[in-house]
């Protein structure tokens, strides 16, 4: 079952949230993990754009050193030409994250990873996710 942070008692380790009219962001030590809100149709002008404002000003950084998740809790689509914009404006990811159970997120995520360059990680539940972030910290340290 696709479960929101807030749900969870992973919600007590988040540093800092943003709240949008279109979904939430929190932030985690180690990672930035997103819910995007049902039936929205997320793009860069509109949606993504706010949240890497916001975002790296208060992690201080460009991207390089984020891993963001997508926990895809809802029903949304996403603009996968979009990520074109994101990169064009010299952001990066360390990492990028799915986790969705159904069949429309996974076809969102087959569809994104034309545009991203980089390997996009699928899980099916948020917990997962936070275990690959934290092993592959622990790896690298």
């Amino acid at each position: 079952m696709m479960v929101s942070i807030k749900e969870t008692e992973l919600y007590s380790e988040v540093l800092k949230e943003f709240n949008y009219s279109f979904g939430d962001v929190f932030i985690f030590k180690n990672c930035v993990v997103s819910e995007v809100k049902e039936d929205v149709d997320f793009g860069w002008d509109e949606h993504a754009q706010k949240i890497v404002k916001d975002v790296f000003s208060a992690t201080g950084s460009r991207g390089d050193d984020l891993v963001f998740i997508s926990n895809r809790i809802n029903s949304y689509s996403v603009q996968a030409m979009d990520w074109l914009k994101f990169f064009k404006q010299s952001y990066n990811l360390k990492a990028y994250c799915v986790v969705s159970q159904n069949r429309s997120g996974i076809l969102n995520t087959m569809i994104e990873k034309l545009f991203f360059p980089k390997k996009i990680k699928h899980f099916n539940s948020i917990y997962e996710a936070l275990n690959f972030v934290e092993k592959r910290l622990a790896e690298v340290s």
